[in-house]
C-alpha cells in the first residue's frame, strides 16, 4: 500500500527544485555527510564560489546578493518537510539554507557524539563549504537550541536569530517541569511516539487548533517520519544538562522569541523568562491562536513577523528599536 506521506515528498522536491534550491550531500569530516538544501548556483568546497557558467552566476554580477538565511528543523522531520510553508516566501528576499540535521533525512554520521553542540558544529562546518560566511538563522524547537548553539560558538557565522518553541539549554529542572505538566515520563515517549494513540496525543498538544486526519494518515506519518529512533532517543537523552552546568551565554545576536500564544510544550512564559534572562538585544512576539506548530498553524503570520525581523537586522541605520 502506498505511503500518503511519502508520495508528498517528490512532489515537494520537484516544488524546492523549482523554487531554486538544489540538495547537496556535504562530507564534514570522514563518515559524517549533512544534507542540505542550497541555492542551485552555490557550489561547495570553494568560499564565495558560484558555478560560473550558470545563468544565476552571470546575473549576480549585476545584482546584489541575498543574505544567506539558515532554517534549521525539530524533531518531528526533515529540514524541507518543516519549512514547506516558508521556504517560498523567504527566497523572495533571501538566499536559503536549510540543512537536514544529524539522523534526519540522509543526514548521518559514525560519531557518538549527540550534543546540540555538534549539530551546530556540523552546520557550521558544511556553511563554510558552501561559501557562508555569515547568516540568519531560524530555528525552531530542538532546531532552535542548535540555532542558539551555532550563534554562541560561532558569533562571526551568525548575525542574528529567530527562535520558536525552544530554549536557551534543556536543563533538568525545565524538562522535568515540562515532562509532569505533559503527562510523559520521558522526551522519547512523548516525541517519538510508537502508535497511533500516542502520535495523535502528541499533534493534540503541539497545535492549538484541533484537526482531524484519518488513522491510515497516522500510520504512515509514523512509518515515514520517525526512523533511526535509537539515534534520536540518543539525541534527546544528548540535550539534558543538569542545573548547575547551565549558563545563560552573551549573545553578541539581534534574538527574536517568535512564540505561539498557545503553546503547551514551551509556553510563553519560558519565553519571557528567557527575554529577561537575555538582555535588550532580545525581543518577543506572540502569535495568537498558534500553539508548539505555529509556522504551520499560522504561517502567514509567522513568515511576517520572520520577515519583519531580519529587514530590520539588515537595514544599514540601527534605531535601536524594533516594532514587530
Amino acid at each position: 500500500m502506498v505511503n500518503l506521506v511519502e508520495i508528498q515528498k517528490p512532489i515537494l522536491h520537484w516544488l524546492v527544485k523549482g523554487a531554486g534550491l538544489r540538495e547537496q550531500l556535504i562530507e564534514i569530516e570522514p563518515g559524517t555527510f549533512m544534507n542540505f538544501w542550497a541555492p542551485k548556483d552555490v557550489v561547495q568546497s570553494k568560499p564565495n564560489t558560484v558555478n560560473p557558467t550558470s545563468p544565476d552566476a552571470k546575473r549576480k554580477k549585476s545584482k546584489k546578493p541575498k543574505p544567506p538565511l539558515v532554517l534549521i528543523h525539530g524533531f518531528a522531520s526533515e529540514g524541507i518537510i518543516t519549512w514547506q510553508f516558508q521556504f517560498g516566501v523567504l527566497l523572495t528576499n533571501y538566499a536559503v539554507y536549510i540543512p537536514d540535521l544529524l539522523f534526519f533525512g540522509k543526514s548521518t554520521t559514525p560519531s557518538l557524539d549527540r550534543s546540540p553542540d555538534f549539530q551546530a558544529s556540523c552546520i557550521a562546518r558544511g556553511l563554510r563549504k558552501l561559501g557562508v560566511e555569515q547568516c540568519d538563522a531560524v530555528g525552531f524547537s530542538y532546531g532552535g537550541m542548535v540555532a542558539f548553539k551555532l550563534a554562541e560558538v560561532y558569533p562571526d557565522l551568525v548575525r542574528s536569530l529567530v527562535i520558536s518553541g525552544s530554549v536557551i539549554t534543556m536543563t533538568d529542572s525545565i524538562n522535568e517541569t515540562s515532562l509532569k505538566r505533559l503527562g510523559a515520563t520521558s522526551s522519547a515517549e512523548l516525541l517519538m511516539p510508537e502508535t497511533v494513540p500516542r502520535l495523535k496525543d502528541l499533534l493534540s498538544i503541539s497545535m492549538h487548533k484541533k484537526l482531524w486526519f484519518p488513522d491510515r494518515l497516522y500510520k504512515d506519518f509514523l512509518e515515514s517520519m520517525f526512523k533511526n529512533r535509537k539515534e534520536r532517543k540518543e539525541l534527546l537523552e544528548g540535550l539534558v544538562i543538569s542545573n548547575m552546568d547551565a549558563k545563560i551565554p552573551v549573545f553578541q545576536q539581534k534574538i527574536l522569541l517568535l512564540w505561539g500564544e498557545k503553546d503547551q510544550i514551551f509556553d510563553i512564559d519560558l519565553a519571557k523568562k528567557m527575554k529577561e534572562q537575555l538582555g535588550d538585544n532580545c525581543y518577543i512576539q506572540g502569535i495568537s491562536n498558534a500553539g508548539h506548530l505555529l509556522h504551520l498553524e499560522r504561517p502567514c503570520a509567522y513568515n511576517r513577523a520572520v520577515q519583519r525581523f531580519l529587514a530590520y537586522v539588515n537595514s544599514t541605520e540601527d534605531t535601536g528599536s524594533i516594532n514587530v
